[in-house]
């Protein structure tokens, strides 16, 4: 039996080495027309992406599901002001469109705190409309965006 069982692995390892011998020495070829016009157009992103203030509602709703879901928390904001953008497309053309902003925030425990977000041109789900990443100052408990929401800015 023993004969059998090693014969099978070492036949497999032969046909897997023969396999990788042919694919290695195989010619690449250049890709056909159709090929190269047929569903590889890539992003087209326009740069149309919503005000700082549009971002608001979405950022008040998801601080307080995840403050309740997550941390098992009743914080929630409260207040905005002082929002304004920081930077729109601060890297090169052909990146992803984003717009960084940051403001204020009142949270309901009194402490008026610093959010930093950005809004993301097909950043929602899916690629479909426009996706929000937000950062409270203090109150980033995993440290997504550790030192102090830093990362939330370009």
């Amino acid at each position: 039996m023993r004969d059998f069982s090693s014969s099978i692995k070492t036949f497999g390892a032969a046909c897997g080495a023969l396999v990788a011998a042919l694919v290695a020495t195989a010619p690449a070829h250049a890709a056909n027309p159709l090929e190269l016009n047929f569903w590889l157009s890539g992003p087209k992103y326009e740069g149309r992406v919503a005000p700082c203030e549009a971002a608001i509602p979405t950022i008040v709703s998801r601080f307080q599901e995840k403050e309740s879901t997550f941390w098992n928390s009743s914080l929630q904001i409260t207040g905005v002001a002082n929002v304004h953008e920081i930077a729109f497309r601060p890297w090169q053309s052909d990146n992803i469109p984003r717009r960084f902003c940051t403001g204020s925030v009142m949270i309901s425990d009194g402490k008026a705190r610093t959010v930093n977000f950005s809004i993301i041109e097909d950043g929602g789900f899916a690629g479909y409309d426009q996706g929000v990443e937000f950062c409270v100052v203090g109150l980033d408990r995993n440290w997504a965006f550790n030192p102090a929401c830093r990362a939330a800015k370009p």
